[in-house]
């Protein structure tokens, strides 16, 4: 089964949680065991998977992840549309994330939640595709 999450966004870097969208659509698929990915569809945005639940926490891995790839530091990409940082970023973190199905639950630690992090927003039309496969 695969479903589309499409979502919006506020600012130029931003954390959603869509945990909870995800588990529905594990729901409806009724696949009781089985892998769920979860993949944006943009080049300058990313899926993690992290505690969400402390809006600082949210705050200090937006630093971080800036900290690591300065905003402006000469890059060539910046010639044509001057989000380079931005691609650069979601490189490091990865478009996609894959969580196992056990009894219909993604299996996520305590802490653990799902995130759209957007790296060039704000953005009316987010994509992201969730594809639940069954153990055979």
């Amino acid at each position: 089964m695969k479903k589309e999450i499409i979502l919006s966004t506020k600012e130029h870097e931003e954390i959603v949680d869509i945990t909870d969208e995800v588990q529905k659509i594990v729901s409806e698929s009724k696949v009781k065991n089985g892998l769920c990915n979860v993949f944006t569809m943009h080049a300058t945005a990313a899926i993690i998977i992290n505690e969400n639940y402390d809006s600082n926490l949210r705050s200090d891995i937006i630093k971080a992840i800036k900290k690591i790839v300065p905003e402006k530091d000469s890059y060539l990409h910046d010639k044509i549309d001057n989000n380079a940082a931005s691609h650069i970023r979601s490189t490091i973190l990865g478009p996609s994330e894959t969580i196992p199905i056990k009894d219909g639950k993604l299996q996520l630690g305590t802490w653990q939640q799902i995130a759209f992090f957007e790296l060039d927003g704000p953005r009316n039309e987010r994509k992201i595709v969730v594809s639940v496969i069954k153990d055979s």
